[in-house]
């Protein structure tokens, strides 16, 4: 019996490697003959450098940088030995959670530390990258990044302007002479699950500004520096396009991404997908195992389970999901090629309890042994 296991990380529990060889250990206790292929999976979010690390034969590449406070704080990426490639996660330079909430204020964080991992990446020799631009503090439209990279940001005397929001205020023009050659050569694949585009009522401003710490007023200014960059954009850019679908992520770095690296702003898990060639091991399978730490209603809106199930459709492969819980919307999975789902949960115990890595582990593979026995059973009397 051939079986691909692809398990999203259960978040603050297990990771997508722990989860997938949990559910591996149940499989060959009920059927030790079955050939299993365990595949990382993640979203494009927060988890995804691990889970392709772990799961391609990667590196974690530790450096320093300039965090969303201006600050230099200690980061990583991911290096993929295939296609020499970075994977990256903004939040873990520029996310929301490094800025105490007394601090956080978006007038003033900044992006420029995403662009010095680039950087470092590019020096080491990588040319193709994911991003996962998810969870931001900025929205500073991406230009910290750039300033970052070697565009210079000015003002009407000639001057850089200052980090943060607050230097859209001041920007006049924008010269790329002095940007990163090899630039040119490296091809950027953008995981953006959100379709806001760069101003408006629908815009980084307004839509996501206030959990950063904006005011109402400064959500009026900046959605208005935001338009004023645009523009300043297009006329060196002409492609440049701030109604684009995904350009408000990240406080606008999907449109910074999207204008200067000619980048493709793709759902996260049909990148992660892609890039972990997971249809063709699909393809061959007998049986596909999914799953992630909550099975809801929202499982359904780009998470990976589904992802991994609509490619399962196409071949007309069985799949089956574990999930350390499961909501009665949850129903609306089976309606999305998710053929059952099944919680790994045993017994009472408390949310904390639940969660320990060693009770999930356990819980998973003693769970996936029984379904699986009666897959066995079922498959001799047929």
């Amino acid at each position: 019996m051939n079986i691909v296991v692809a398990v999203d990380s259960f978040k603050g529990s297990l990771s997508s490697a722990e989860a997938g060889e949990a559910v591996k250990k149940g499989i060959m206790k009920a059927c030790p003959q079955a050939d299993v292929y365990v595949s990382p999976l993640a979203d494009g979010g927060e988890g995804t450098v691990d889970a392709l690390v772990s799961g391609m034969g990667g590196s974690i590449k530790h450096l320093e940088a300039t965090g969303p406070l201006g600050n230099k704080i200690s980061t990583y990426y991911g290096i993929l030995p295939q296609k020499q490639t970075a994977v990256i996660e903004m939040a873990s330079v520029a996310g929301l959670p490094l800025v105490p909430t007394e601090k956080r204020n978006p007038l003033y964080t900044t992006t420029y530390g995403v662009g010095e991992i680039i950087l470092d990446a590019i020096r080491s020799g990588c040319r193709h990258f994911i991003v996962g631009i998810g969870g931001s503090a900025t929205n500073d439209g991406g230009i910290g990044m750039l300033q970052a990279l070697g565009f210079d940001m000015l003002d009407e005397n000639g001057a850089a302007i200052p980090f943060g929001a607050i230097g859209l205020k001041s920007l006049a023009s924008i010269d790329d002479a002095h940007v990163l050659p090899e630039l040119k050569k490296c091809h950027f694949r953008i995981a953006c699950d959100v379709k806001n585009p760069l101003c408006g009522q629908d815009g980084c401003s307004a839509v996501f500004a206030p959990q950063k710490g904006a005011s109402a007023a400064e959500i009026v200014q900046m959605d208005e520096w935001l338009g004023m960059y645009a523009k300043i954009a297009q006329a060196k850019y002409p492609s440049a396009n701030p109604h684009t679908p995904g350009c408000g992520a990240a406080g606008g770095l999907g449109f910074a991404f999207c204008t200067f690296m000619d980048a493709a702003l793709e759902s996260g898990i049909d990148i992660v997908l892609d890039e972990i060639n997971l249809e063709g091991h699909i393809a061959k399978a007998d049986l596909v195992i999914t799953g992630e730490g909550r099975l809801d209603r929202q499982t359904v809106m780009g998470k990976a389970p589904i992802g991994v199930a609509r490619i399962a459709q196409r071949y007309n492969k069985p799949v089956i999901a574990f999930a350390g819980c499961v909501t009665r919307e949850a129903r609306v999975c089976n309606e999305h090629g998710i053929d059952a789902f099944f919680p790994i949960l045993r017994e009472p115990v408390t949310v904390q309890e639940a969660m320990e890595t060693v009770t999930a582990r356990r819980n998973m593979a003693d769970t996936v042994e029984q379904v699986m026995r009666l897959i066995l059973r079922c498959r001799k009397e047929t």
